[in-house]
């Protein structure tokens, strides 16, 4: 038998959709409280929120006579056609989070407009209206929440700890201040003040006193801009990395969200800067023409859909890139010791590519040179003390208003002919100087780079450089194999000249510069072995193959390079696409400031 179900128990089924826990009733309250236009919004909870939750905004408030309507579902002020869902700016826009709200919660609504000399108080127990009537109360909206989902038990169970629940309140509280620098925020939990920001603008005000344990030093700005889309914010060098991605946070149009296509772009912007299994920090603030956007996919509105997803990811690795090219990017001693411990496993999984002992940067030993002190502070202890000045305690309240604006990250391309050679270190490490830092290149990182994009540069090119070699290879293959000329056509791609050479055999003739015969064989067949997987194998394996390669091939650590060798080491660093690593992922080259030299010898 059919029925229409009554409205108490639809109101419930859909509040369950949108209303999961208390960080849903708040991402839902505060979001309202943006889109009424506030600059200052405060948030109170009690229990991680299941007791007690208030929000408080100095926006435009609710008419009188339209409080009552704002609780009845799909009862909305941001919406009217079906065309203005093809350019949704609003945060909220379906009219669901207050119906949901009150249809599982007690609700008390206080409102008022700038325009009107009362406000209403309107009360609401499991979304049927108590009481409604005008009171006194400042401008904007208040709205308190008790006794979350008392009137459908069997939710509580669902809920975490109450120390859960505050931390994921906390955690989009964060994410909102930072998308909303122009607004103050407050946090109270049980009575204590966790945050307040003062919404001047200053995002690494917010960071640094929302993140303690990101050194803001180690931020550097993002800021590109073409018409249609923007890309704004901060994201970290590679001296400060994570083993997860928890710590990247993404915006899109103001809202939170989760985006493969921008984690790809990420990924992408870092290509070869970082070792294998280590993550940057971002915060990410992505604004795109709303008809190129959807947002209306998910209840929660986490998840959008770009309707150009390859050209939006491209464009963020182009604005990365470019912020990581930098020369406040460039990895400083002190945080390369620090990062070089978290690193060491990663180091060591890259052992067969490379030789630990040859490549590592032998700092105890640089460092000595500067100062006995410094050297055996290092020989003692893993993060030697006298580098503290220079990385941070990471404290937020340690860091002042005025330092903050101070470091703030400023447009300046690294400039290779402000370099001056110094000399060679060990016959290792080329030192270099400009007008701000002493710079130590490591000969051997430099060299793989400017070969590893040399042999790049061919495999790219249309026309392939080939070596013939003198006895051809015959590959005999599968029937599944003869049946398709796609990995023919990869191979040859790849540089390699071959063949049908009979009936399931084919003739090998050139092979590419970058492998050696055994390889290029043994390459040839295990490809030929693999059709299906071919295609997504290709480029994984040819990057390997490369940076073997351009290993092999670059000036190993202790090889003697006169002055000439080492200004054109450094003319070819110049004209690569980044200079600023390996293709490991290891730095080319670490700096060392003047001040930070200054206050190792306590000249300042």
């Amino acid at each position: 038998m059919i029925r229409v179900l009554d409205k108490q128990i639809a109101d419930k089924i859909a509040a369950g959709e949108v209303i999961e826990r208390p960080v849903s009733i708040i991402k839902e309250l505060v979001e309202n409280s943006i889109d009424a236009g506030a600059d200052s919004i405060v948030v109170e909870i009690k229990k991680g929120g299941k007791s007690y939750i208030r929000v408080t905004d100095n926006g435009q408030g609710i008419a009188h006579d339209e409080t009552e309507k704002a609780f009845l579902r799909h009862a909305t002020s941001k919406i009217s056609t079906v065309r203005d869902l093809n350019s949704i700016q609003t945060l909220g826009f379906r009219g669901e989070a207050l119906a949901s709200i009150c249809a599982v919660t007690r609700t008390e609504l206080l409102t008022k407009r700038l325009c009107d000399k009362t406000g209403t108080r309107l009360i609401l127990h499991g979304g049927e209206v108590v009481s409604s009537a005008h009171a006194g109360c400042p401008d904007g909206t208040t709205v308190v929440i008790t006794d979350l989902f008392y009137n459908t038990p069997a939710r509580l169970k669902f809920m975490k700890s109450d120390s859960a629940e505050s931390t994921m309140i906390i955690d989009l509280m964060s994410q909102m201040a930072l998308a909303y620098k122009d607004i103050s925020f407050r946090l109270i939990n049980n009575g204590n003040v966790l945050f307040s920001t003062s919404g001047d603008g200053n995002r690494l005000s917010i960071i640094s006193r929302i993140f303690p344990g990101i050194d803001i030093r180690n931020l550097v700005e993002v800021d590109c801009v073409i018409p249609g889309i923007s890309l704004k914010g901060f994201v970290s060098t590679p001296a400060m990395t994570r083993t997860g991605k928890n710590a990247q946070i993404f915006f899109v149009n103001g809202r939170v969200v989760n985006s493969k296509v921008i984690e790809k772009g990420i990924t992408e912007g870092y290509r070869e800067r970082l070792f294998d299994g280590r993550h940057p920090i971002a915060f990410l603030f992505l604004e795109i023409n709303p008809e190129d956007l959807d947002v209306n996919i998910h209840p929660n509105k986490k998840e959008v859909r770009f309707n150009d997803e390859r050209f939006v990811e491209e464009f963020i690795s182009k604005a990365i890139k470019e912020a990581l090219g930098r020369k406040e990017a460039v990895v400083r001693v002190a945080d390369a010791f620090r990062e070089s411990y978290e690193n060491k496993a990663a180091f060591r999984s890259q052992e067969e590519v490379v030789s630990v002992k040859e490549e590592q940067f032998n700092f105890k030993n640089i460092m000595s040179t500067v100062s006995n002190d410094v050297a055996h502070f290092v020989q003692d202890v893993e993060t030697p003390p006298v580098f503290n000045d220079f990385a941070g305690d990471n404290k937020s309240e340690d860091i002042s208003e005025d330092t903050i604006i101070l470091e703030k990250p400023i447009h300046r391309p690294f400039d290779f002919d402000q370099l001056q050679i110094k000399g060679s270190l060990f016959d290792t490490y080329i030192m270099a100087a400009d007008n701000d830092c002493f710079y130590l290149i490591d000969q051997h990182a430099a060299h793989e780079r400017v070969f590893y994009e040399k042999l790049v540069s061919e495999y790219d090119a249309e026309e392939k450089v080939r070596q013939p070699i003198l006895v051809p290879v015959i590959l005999d293959v599968d029937i599944s194999a003869s049946a398709s000329d796609e990995w023919l056509e990869i191979l040859c791609d790849m540089g390699y000249t071959i063949e049908n050479f009979g009936q399931n055999s084919y003739r090998i003739s050139e092979i590419p510069t970058f492998m050696d015969l055994s390889e290029a064989e043994n390459f040839a067949r295990d490809f030929s072995d693999n059709v299906s997987a071919a295609s997504a194998t290709r480029n994984s394996v040819v990057i390997n193959k490369l940076i073997m390669k351009s290993c092999k091939s670059a000036v190993k650590a202790n090889d003697i390079l006169n002055p000439e060798e080492i200004d054109a080491l450094i003319k070819d660093l110049k004209q690569c696409v980044n200079p600023f690593s390996c293709p490991h992922g290891r730095p080319t080259f670490i700096k060392l400031s003047k001040h930070e030299i200054e206050r190792l010898f306590k000249r300042v």
